[in-house]
């Protein structure tokens, strides 16, 4: 039986960076509250121009150079978001034409901000059983497009895309042990009401404002501290393993007090949980890759660490994962010329992609066999 092991990581955050200052201005909230009580004191917003499959593009492609993968020997891309592009294509489809992944199937798959990790999942048991060899896992949100900047929820929030290459390796370690979970009797907690087949966008949806995401916020707390505490508990027991045997704790980076509460009820030492919240607010299905990357960075990851992961979301939906890493660290730079032919694939992963679309367009205008023979008639 193989393992999954992670051999390339990235990021991707947009450039636009806005502060609680900024919005007390516009959605009167106070920004010192904002931090005290949350921890967050900015977040990252996606250009106008910007939609997910960019920003993913973006933090894939950092994640296939480091793992000097071409996207071509990708098996599989599964992206984990709740903003995708459109209601269909998948996102994970435009993210696979971009990057010129020809033998790659795709797909996305949401389950609030625990999508990520149910994606690492998904792929994990796709290597497990020999199906794939490569697949890459992205987090990406684009929360800025469905959120009301005057409401004082959108304080909590940021963009964000967050990618890793996972491949089929003998060598121990990988994920561990996971738990996932789900409460859709709590799903209107934290829920986006327009847009899909029960609410369509109509004048009578915008004037109600349901095409902005809702939030419990009291609520949706209570909720994630329970679940994620549950989740990190029921991963611990299935990996056999005790919190003494964990080098490090990355919870979903939503709240700087939930964590904390988290951290104290699963016994966690302060100097083993990993955050970031504070510079980039709860970029949801994004959080869990970015926090990875941050703590590689970071050199809080070494070899044979044990990493226990938990997050909760909309849906409800909450997951727990213990990860032990094994990849050698630090990873050497690539060398000039691999960059650059990392930088020629793109270009010719972007030709490819006009050419596929200008023989879709050509195939519309040749008829068919059965169209000929009718019109031979």
């Amino acid at each position: 039986m193989f393992n999954a092991h992670i051999i390339g990581w990235g990021k991707y955050l947009p450039g636009q960076v806005v502060t609680n200052a900024e919005l007390a201005q516009t959605a009167g909230i106070d920004a010192e509250w904002v931090k005290t009580r949350t921890g967050i004191e900015q977040r990252h917003v996606a250009d106008p121009k910007q939609a997910s499959a960019d920003m993913a593009t973006r933090a894939a492609r950092a994640a296939l150079e480091l793992a000097d993968l071409p996207p071509s020997q990708l098996d599989l891309i599964i992206v984990a978001t709740n903003t995708p592009d459109y209601l269909f294509p998948a996102t994970a489809c435009l993210v696979q034409d971009t990057l010129g992944a020809d033998h790659a199937g795709a797909f996305d798959l949401a389950a609030g901000c625990s999508a990520f990790v149910y994606s690492l999942v998904v792929a994990d048991r796709f290597i497990r059983t020999g199906a794939y060899r490569h697949i890459l896992v992205v987090g990406v949100e684009t929360v800025s497009r469905i959120i009301d900047w005057k409401d004082k929820n959108c304080a909590y929030f940021g963009d964000g895309a967050g990618a890793v290459v996972l491949t089929a390796g003998e060598a121990p370690g990988g994920l561990l042990a996971f738990a996932l979970s789900s409460d859709g009797s709590g799903g209107d907690l934290l829920i986006l009401p327009g847009g899909g087949t029960r609410h369509g966008i109509t004048p009578q949806v915008l004037e109600q404002g349901l095409q902005y995401g809702r939030m419990d916020g009291r609520a949706v707390y209570r909720y994630g501290l329970r679940a994620m505490v549950r989740m990190g508990q029921q991963a611990l027991r299935q990996a056999r393993l005790k919190i003494d045997d964990i080098d490090l704790f990355i919870p979903h980076q939503t709240n700087l007090q939930l964590i904390q509460q988290v951290a104290q009820r699963l016994r966690v030492p302060s100097e083993k949980v990993f955050l970031n919240v504070a510079r980039y607010a709860n970029i949801s299905s994004a959080a869990i890759p970015v926090s990875l990357c941050d703590a590689l960075e970071a050199g809080r990851i070494q070899p044979g660490h044990r990493l226990l992961i938990t997050t909760f979301g909309g849906g409800l939906t909450s997951a727990g994962i213990v990860w032990q890493w094994s990849q050698p660290l630090p990873l050497k730079p690539l060398p000039f010329f691999k960059r650059f032919w990392h930088a020629l694939w793109d270009a010719q992963a972007a030709f490819r992609s006009r050419l596929f679309r200008l023989e879709h367009r050509l195939n519309t205008l040749t008829p068919t066999e059965e169209e000929q023979r009718e019109a031979d008639g």
